[in-house]
């Protein structure tokens, strides 16, 4: 087996400097690896020169047409029986590709998913949003290695393989030209597809990498919104596409929101009510209407300190796990109030 991995890039050449660096130390050395410099102003071409007589590395710049697209243009320029693509913010451990080479001879798939994980190098905020985006107790453990909720795995667009012949029958990614909000269900349209050609999918978890996170809240919440918002569109246009599970976050946002009311009303009532039943009524909605969310903390708190080995990400995850849910939540149900059918 032979393999080829499609990079699309766009204003990252340091990230792709990481990568390629990465590449170089991997155990397997069967591939190859295609660049698709889309449209940028600060080009990687140079840094992959630095690499030329390293890897068998191949470099294309086309016009900016998005990050899809690109996919689809560096796998028709693909060599390889299977391609792997990568965000051009992942960063392979030495073992990367020998374990999806293990895994495909062990038990051959026409695609696959690999679980990511925070680096030392990382901020401790990436260290928050990398525990909040693969902990068991948010996202139920799926990106981060562990048997998901769903039955069907969905690879990510940041560590995904498919046989070549499979990618191209499917077309790739869409033709279609996606908005920046639904860019970020870019690559579970094509999973579906996947599933929906009768191809087989599966986790590989040992093939995992380092995978870059958002370096503040504020682009960590765009990032969720989006993907909640995205959701709702997926399921309009592949009603598959929606499982319960995917409803978790709402509820728990709608269950934060509710407790938060409930503490207003506790509070109102013990500063403003005139008898003593109705204040200690609002004393006590006061006191209880926190614990649920204190509890939740705490847990997060614990399992991230001991994860991350640090207390101080044990902190920050505990605001990293309420952004992710809360903003998945708040773009999920906007999109569902709002939006009208696809198509």
């Amino acid at each position: 087996m032979n393999y080829s991995i499609v990079v699309p890039v766009f204003n990252r050449p340091d990230e792709v400097d990481e990568l390629l660096e990465s590449l170089c130390s991997q155990t397997l050395k069967d591939f190859d690896v295609v660049i698709v410099e889309d449209g940028s102003q600060i080009p990687c071409k140079d840094v992959c020169d630095k690499y030329a007589n390293i890897l068998d590395l191949h470099y294309y710049f086309k016009e900016n047409s998005g990050p899809g697209q690109s996919r689809n243009y560096g796998v028709e320029r693909a060599k390889g029986e299977y391609v792997i693509i990568l965000d051009s913010d992942a960063v392979t451990p030495p073992g990367f590709m020998q374990a999806i080479d293990d895994e495909l001879r062990r038990q051959p798939s026409d695609a696959w998913g690999g679980p990511d994980a925070a680096h030392d190098s990382f901020t401790d905020i990436q260290k928050a949003i990398s525990y909040a985006m693969t902990s068991f107790f948010t996202t139920g453990g799926i990106r981060g290695g562990k048997k998901q909720l769903d039955k069907k795995f969905y690879p990510r667009s940041f560590n995904l393989g498919v046989r070549r012949e499979v990618y191209l029958q499917l077309g790739g990614f869409s033709t279609e030209r996606f908005s920046k909000m639904a860019l970020y269900g870019e690559d579970i349209d094509f999973s579906l597809r996947i599933y929906k050609g009768g191809y087989s999918c599966r986790l590989f978890p040992e093939a995992w990498l380092w995978h870059k996170r958002r370096t503040d809240f504020r682009r960590f919440w765009r990032q969720v919104y989006n993907s909640g918002y995205a959701r709702i569109n997926l399921w309009r246009k592949y009603p598959e596409a929606l499982k319960p599970v995917h409803a978790l976050p709402s509820v728990f946002t709608l269950g934060v929101a509710g407790l938060l009311l409930l503490f207003l009303a506790g509070l109102a009532l013990y500063l403003f009510s005139t008898d003593h039943m109705s204040s200690a009524i609002g004393f006590a909605l006061c006191e209880l209407a926190p614990i649920p969310l204190i509890l939740y903390s705490a847990l997060i708190f614990i399992d991230s300190s001991i994860r991350n080995k640090s207390v101080k990400v044990g902190l920050i995850s505990i605001p990293a796990v309420f952004i992710q849910l809360i903003g998945y939540g708040v773009g999920f149900l906007e999109s569902l109030l709002t939006k009208k059918k696809h198509g």
